[in-house]
């Protein structure tokens, strides 16, 4: 245990000193092709930072917050986009936006939260519901366990942001606002709502950002604005889906089934039929209510995460593993504040 502390706070240490670099030297270059060479050992460190760790659940982190986030921002950094490229960014903003999965609140619609939920609320929902996979997982049915997973992997990601979103608001003050972490994923009426505007929008952001604008853009000189949407969004699927296989081959180590990728790209196409399906039937003035097509939506995204996303985790065992090193964790924190409390009203 003390030896991969060790090893992460090696390598935390890499990550700050390479944006540093980047913000000291990379930054004094016009962005462009010139700052992206400058970039680019930077890149590729953060892509190998990962083999660094034994455990599975930090080298999920890493991957997750470096090897995917951070090295998208620092690629809009590198064209002078996105909030790394603000002429008044200080070092401390900078490295908490670029090392952090938080993003600065855009300035696009979101859905007001209808059932905001508690981060205390969420932090004990997630504690029961790892425990109970913990202990009996086993004697669950296998689609039962998969479903707790599916809670447990939205938790997690709103823990996690939620926390990075304090930590950076302690940093860099109160001048920003910062993207929740999600938007009532449960409440969504369309899958475009779904991963558009509910689900993990730090994500979101960034493959908005990174490579649904792009693509969109120079679609439009061999489409056309009406059809350049498509391969914009079919990008953005296919490269959130191969995201998500090198996350699970870092933890794994075994070969991809791109069975992570099937499902993306599946949900990237019935993205694209949905909207023009919603587009005819609009022109028709036919909608259907809000408790179907919310029924429909979350149906389709468990059954699909039940058929794709969670079986290969599942066959590998890296569930068990990560499950069992979050519960080991959560025990020690829950040990150190009881001994802190006991400590503090002796």
């Amino acid at each position: 245990m003390e030896g991969e502390m060790n090893k992460l706070g090696y390598v935390c240490s890499s990550v700050i000193a390479s944006l540093c670099y980047c913000y000291f030297v990379s930054s004094k270059i016009s962005p462009g092709l010139s700052r992206f060479l400058s970039v680019l050992p930077i890149f590729c460190l953060f892509i190998i930072l990962p083999y660094y760790l034994s455990s599975a659940f930090n080298t999920a982190l890493i991957t997750f917050f470096t090897t995917w986030l951070s090295n998208f921002k620092l690629l809009l950094f590198c064209f002078g986009h996105g909030p790394l490229s603000s002429p008044n960014c200080s070092l401390t903003f900078f490295i908490s936006i670029a090392s952090l999965p938080i993003r600065i609140r855009q300035n696009y619609d979101t859905h007001k939260r209808v059932l905001p939920l508690n981060f205390s609320l969420k932090v004990l929902v997630f504690a029961v519901l790892l425990k109970v996979s913990c202990c009996y997982g086993g004697a669950l049915h296998h689609k039962m366990i998969q479903c707790v997973y599916c809670c447990l992997c939205f938790l997690l990601i709103e823990i996690l942001i939620g926390l990075s979103n304090t930590l950076s608001g302690a940093l860099v003050g109160g001048e920003f606002e910062f993207e929740p972490p999600s938007n009532e994923p449960y409440l969504s009426t369309s899958l475009q709502d779904f991963w558009g505007k509910r689900w993990n929008l730090t994500v979101t952001t960034s493959l908005r950002d990174t490579v649904y604008k792009p693509v969109r853009k120079a679609s439009e000189v061999v489409l056309g604005k009406n059809l350049a949407p498509v391969p914009a969004v079919m990008a953005a699927f296919l490269v959130s889906g191969l995201m998500h296989e090198l996350l699970f081959y870092n933890v794994t180590r075994s070969y991809p089934t791109w069975e992570m990728t099937g499902f993306f790209v599946l949900h990237g196409i019935c993205v694209v039929v949905e909207v023009g399906l919603k587009n005819w039937a609009r022109g028709r003035g036919w909608r259907l209510p809000w408790p179907v097509s919310t029924g429909l939506t979350v149906g389709f995204v468990l059954a699909t995460s039940l058929w794709l996303f969670f079986p290969p985790l599942i066959r590998s065992g890296a569930d068990t593993i990560v499950l069992e090193e979050m519960a080991f964790f959560v025990q020690l924190m829950w040990t150190h504040l009881t001994n802190l409390f006991s400590s503090i009203y002796k």
